[in-house]
């Protein structure tokens, strides 16, 4: 038997020590927070994704009474990114939360299972990794890639014989 470790690089920001692109990008998601529409959960995220050209999308979580029929932050960014700029890889995304108070969650919130996957076929897709920036007002975390936040994933070379 063989034990494997993972080791996983996360850099520890403060907002303000961010690159002002990096920073711009978590402000944005912070601001996407405001279109969310979580009648049920109350918690409230937001995401801002950029764009191989610079230019910026953002999402919110929309909840459905029907629970599976809802969709996340991090999702809704890159669905609308794909739709309106197919061509364009994304490069970074920031995630930004309010908790059922209302206010800025403390530690940065993740992505669940379902955006990380779909952000790793993002990286897949365009071949590049996607940096991720996940806001708290106590710490913003630097991922360099969605492969750090899923280490053993499953992407469409692993069907090939």
């Amino acid at each position: 038997m063989e034990t494997l470790n993972i080791n996983i690089p996360i850099k520890k920001y403060k907002l303000e020590e961010l690159p002002a692109e990096d920073r711009e990008l978590v402000e944005k998601a912070i601001k996407a927070t405001a279109n969310s529409y979580s009648p049920y959960s109350h918690f409230s995220v937001g995401a801002c994704l950029r764009l191989g050209d610079g230019s910026t999308v953002i999402g919110a979580n929309q909840e459905n009474a029907a629970y599976p029929s809802g969709l996340c932050a991090e999702r809704t960014a890159v669905f609308s990114a794909q739709a309106q700029y197919p061509d364009q890889p994304v490069t970074a995304i920031a995630i930004a939360a309010r908790n059922t108070n209302g206010n800025l969650t403390e530690q940065p919130v993740t992505p669940c299972g379902s955006c990380r996957q779909v952000i790793l076929e993002i990286e897949e897709r365009y071949k590049q990794p996607v940096r991720i920036l996940l806001y708290g007002t106590e710490a913003v975390y630097a991922v360099r890639t969605i492969r750090d936040l899923l280490p053993l994933c499953f992407v469409s070379g692993d069907m090939e014989g």
